[in-house]
């Protein structure tokens, strides 16, 4: 059975059109205190948000959906996602939420939920949630009614967090110029100051939100900008942040982009020199690069993949006993210090494994090549689904006979947004160009 709000990650899509119109969050708001509330104890919830316009409707709808069913908010403001998860747990909330579209543009906005463990739900609390949303459940007594309140120290407390994980070089970058891009969002007074008191020389750009300018030629999905900065200023590496900072690139000293999979190599071989990988397994998605998977396997690291989205890494790395994994958009998680992706955290642990190496950001990274990968996006409408399609079932088969080893296919609809996501890799370029664009072509014949 599909759900009817959820996603991969939260309920997303466009402001101000269903699922995210401010009705729906009033009574997602208000079916989640439900799925949460002890009726034995205080209740309380934190709600934290990125720099998008719409957030303000959404925090208050959200808010008075909690607080008819008794439940007391706590509003952090703008802040990171990761931040949202760390300070749930911290403030022994019976749950969190973030309202953020992550890298999407500023006309998209989502609402995912923190369980109090800190972790995003299960398929299954969501499930319950979308449930109750239907069903006519009982609001709470006038004198049961809710308070909401602003949180002065929730960014100052994350600020503290994150700083405890640099432990190296006695917890000093002094002597690093580093160019930190915040893609106008959540991070652009908590990153430029996580890394100022750290002692590096910070040179700031997308720390200037407007409202409209969330992720817009900037941050990790358009690092140029601070590969160009990094290049200006001589800067020994820039970190690239998205909307809500759960994602991470680096920018090194040659200005070269370094996304999720080169950072997972970087970060498990790191780990396991240190003897601190569990059960020496790295956990990524069907999405992760051949190269990754074959470096891993020469240097005894073990791989397992997972459906697409942090919150299935997440759940494996649970499962299994693992404290590293990602996903190649660049989501980073270090179980060790959060229990989501944490691009500023995990930044903070490229920059320790640089100075433990002593060496540059561009040196730690060139250890192994990705093989030519093609990610190919096709719109798609209504309830089509060209995948379940014999003639594509076929192509598809054909064209893994004919990879064999050499490369793979993954084909998947995306969760957050109405498209068919057609990803391969090959040995050959030409082989891999000519394979996909046959598969698109057909499955746009279709639609």
């Amino acid at each position: 059975m599909n759900k009817k709000f959820f996603g991969t990650d939260g309920v997303r899509g466009k402001a101000n059109t269903f699922p995210m119109t401010a009705d729906v969050a009033l009574k997602l708001g208000a079916a989640a205190g439900r799925h949460f509330r002890r009726d034995s104890e205080e209740h309380r919830v934190v709600i934290g948000k990125d720099t998008r316009r719409s957030g303000y409707m959404f925090e208050n709808a959200l808010t008075a959906g909690l607080t008819s069913v008794g439940m007391n908010v706590f509003l952090l403001g703008p802040i990171p996602t990761p931040a949202v998860g760390f300070l749930t747990k911290s403030m022994r909330a019976d749950f969190g939420v973030m309202i953020s579209a992550s890298h999407n543009h500023y006309n998209d906005n989502g609402i995912k939920f923190f369980g109090p463990d800190g972790f995003k739900l299960s398929d299954s609390a969501e499930f319950n949630i979308e449930k109750i949303m239907e069903s006519a459940f009982q609001s709470a007594r006038p004198e049961n009614i809710g308070r909401a309140r602003r949180v002065d120290d929730g960014l100052g407390r994350y600020v503290e967090h994150a700083k405890a994980t640099y432990q190296f070089n006695g917890r000093s970058l002094k002597g690093l110029k580093i160019v930190i891009d915040a893609a106008n969002g959540a991070a652009y007074k908590v990153a430029p100051q996580v890394l100022f008191e750290l002692g590096a020389q910070v040179i700031s750009v997308g720390v200037n939100p407007n409202g409209y300018n969330i992720n817009h030629k900037c941050g990790s999905t358009s690092p140029e900008l601070a590969s160009q900065t990094v290049l200006e200023h001589g800067a020994d590496l820039g970190i690239c942040l998205d909307g809500d900072a759960d994602r991470l690139t680096i920018v090194d000293d040659k200005g070269k982009f370094a996304h999720g999979d080169h950072l997972l190599g970087v970060f498990a071989n790191e780990l396991k020199f240190k003897n601190q990988l569990l059960n020496n397994t790295l956990v990524a998605t069907k999405m992760s690069n051949m190269g990754l998977e074959r470096y891993l396997n020469s240097n005894d690291i073990n791989l397992v993949r997972t459906n697409v989205g942090d919150r299935y890494v997440v759940e494996e790395m649970i499962k299994g006993g693992f404290n590293l994994g990602g996903e190649q958009s660049g989501h980073i998680i270090m179980s060790d210090f959060s229990t989501t992706g944490d691009g500023l955290v995990a930044a903070l642990q490229f920059i320790a494994a640089m100075q433990r190496n002593q060496c540059s950001a561009s040196e730690l990274l060139n250890v192994y090549d990705l093989h030519p990968q093609l990610l190919k996006n096709v719109q798609v409408s209504g309830d089509i689904n060209p995948l379940t399609d014999s003639r594509i079932i076929k192509l598809i088969k054909d064209t893994e006979k004919k990879f064999g080893e050499k490369g793979r296919l993954y084909i998947r609809q995306s969760g957050t947004e109405p498209l068919i996501r057609v990803m391969g890799e090959h040995e050959d370029e030409v082989t891999l160009d000519h394979s996909i664009n046959e598969i698109i072509e057909q499955i746009k014949i279709l639609l």
